[in-house]
């Protein structure tokens, strides 16, 4: 008897060292968790901000570095879990800091922060460059509690250097993977803090975009993503493109949490004088626009060219116009707006980027490791790593003068007079409309060194080159990959996008986890 209980004994000991160990994310049921349910926890003491954080770094180690190597982090803040004790010892003094207190947030690796973090935009040559300070909106997402976990893998220099590279990939931090498919792209610059915060690796994450790049990774990972305004958020502590169309934004799960976050960055910075025109525009809270029936009654444009890629794509967009006439709104459709050159376009980018980067550099004196782009050039060209791909848009920029030149000066001008006057604000007006919608982008496509990005189709260059308000929330599937909305409309038009995006969330809630499959087709 007592040979055949420990036989039994030795038995069980060894079923239940077989059981996989649940890991303290899970425990904890952080995912898909909102920023809602995470305060919540807080305050009946079932988490603790420490907790959460050690969590994420947890599961950062074991699908982000290891399993399916996501590789969308490309730094962890060393000081993660010492901030979340210090906002824990608040929390039991009673204290709340503000609308992020302990909420983990990943910035995108070309902003700002004044700590051990270096700030590169991915390039190699950038390694080891030491910020000065904060970023204005770093400063602000440490004012509301948030606590920076680490920076997001990019595109190389937000994917403004090389015609044929790779969306997601730099030669600091290599390639970002789609969770959804680690065979397919995460679209975008923004790349690793789209892949970030689909595959619960953070809560939240900041990207930056000039054109397409929130709102596509944000598309490409089942996410929601806000393009505001120009100067609705300070750009100040960014490695820039373009100070025309610049802007840094929200990425989170919910269009709740990217309204939170919005909130809790907007302001006048000294440092970015296209804040300026934010004063009395914008709103500290943007919650109260959290509105499920806005889209009765309105009437939207419907973004033609963004049709037409392939039929899987425009099936899915046209039942969703079926979807939002049955919901109440009426569907104009709109065969363009505007009509900017691409080639004024182009050249607004190419001499903001050159003046925007050697600013930049200068102002971090000592700390930075080049001078200028052209010393940007020069190393990159001697770095094999880096030579994977062309940098051949460096090059141009090089080649450009100065902001007083008259081409640069033209060209500005014919872009937003095409992109505003004669643009969203006429179409707009002509045909009394509360906002357009388009397709965000396609399901994210096989990544390709040799033949790089295929992007489909995009909805986001009206907006982008206006710098007007735009925000993208997941439409559907297809084939398992997620495809986003894009509603946009004019200046300063957060609170009516958010809006009309949060009714369609919640009319239709199809955000589902990714799995980190592996596809051959």
């Amino acid at each position: 008897m007592k040979t055949i209980r420990i036989a039994l004994l030795l038995a069980l000991s060894s079923f239940i060292a077989c059981q996989p160990t649940q890991s303290k994310f899970d425990k904890l049921g952080l995912e898909e968790a909102t920023i809602k349910v995470l305060h919540e926890n807080y305050k009946n003491g079932t988490h603790t901000a420490k907790d959460v954080v050690e969590a994420y770094l947890e599961r950062i180690e074991e699908y982000d570095q290891n399993g399916p190597n996501i590789n969308s982090v490309i730094t962890v803040n060393p000081d993660a879990i010492a901030i979340a004790e210090e906002l824990d010892k608040q929390m039991a003094d009673g204290n709340m800091t503000g609308a992020l207190h302990g909420i983990p947030v990943l910035l995108k690796d070309n902003i700002d922060t004044k700590d051990k973090m270096a700030n590169t935009a991915g390039s190699r040559v950038m390694e080891g460059s030491m910020p000065v300070q904060d970023a204005y909106i770093v400063q602000k997402l440490r004012e509301s509690g948030a606590i920076i976990l680490g920076k997001a893998n990019l595109s190389e220099w937000a994917n403004f250097h090389s015609r044929n590279s790779s969306s997601g990939w730099s030669g600091l931090g290599g390639q970002t993977k789609n969770p959804y498919d680690i065979t397919r792209n995460p679209c975008g610059s923004s790349a690793g803090s789209g892949a970030s915060v689909s595959a619960n690796f953070t809560m939240l994450s900041i990207g930056t975009e000039t054109n397409g790049s929130i709102t596509c990774p944000s598309s490409a990972n089942g996410l929601v993503g806000i393009k505001p305004t120009v100067g609705l958020l300070s750009r100040s502590g960014i490695i820039p493109i373009s100070e025309t169309q610049d802007t840094p934004g929200p990425m989170a799960r919910t269009v709740t949490d990217a309204a939170i976050m919005l909130g809790t960055m907007v302001g006048v910075d000294e440092r970015d004088t296209y804040t300026i025109d934010s004063e009395g525009n914008f709103h500290t809270d943007y919650t109260q626009f959290l509105n499920p029936g806005a889209l009765d009654g309105k009437r939207l444009g419907l973004y033609k060219p963004s049709l037409g890629s392939d039929h899987k794509t425009d099936t899915l967009m046209n039942e969703t116009i079926r979807f939002l006439e049955e919901n109440g709104a009426t569907i104009v459709e709109i065969d363009r707006i505007g009509n900017v050159s691409g080639r004024d376009g182009y050249n607004v980018l190419l001499y903001e980027f050159k003046d925007g980067i050697n600013k930049y550099l200068t102002s971090l004196g000592d700390n930075s490791t080049v001078a200028d782009l052209e010393e940007i050039i020069e190393k990159t060209l001697a770095d094999p790593v880096e030579m994977k791909f062309d940098h051949n848009i460096l090059f141009q920029a090089q080649e450009k003068g100065d902001l007083s030149s008259e081409e640069y000066i033209e060209a500005r001008a014919n872009m937003l007079k095409a992109a505003r006057e004669d643009g969203i604000d006429k179409v707009m007006d002509e045909h009394d409309l509360d906002g357009f919608i388009g397709i965000t982008g396609g399901p994210a496509w096989k990544t390709d060194h040799t033949n790089g990005d295929n992007f489909g189709t995009s909805s986001s260059s009206p907006a982008a080159r206006a710098g007007y308000a735009a925000i993208t929330v997941p439409m559907g599937f297809i084939d398992g990959l997620p495809v986003g909305i894009t509603f946009f409309g004019g200046a300063w038009m957060e609170p009516e996008m958010i809006e009309m995006a949060y009714s369609f969330e919640q009319l239709t809630k199809v955000r589902k986890a990714p799995e980190f499959r592996s596809s051959d087709f």
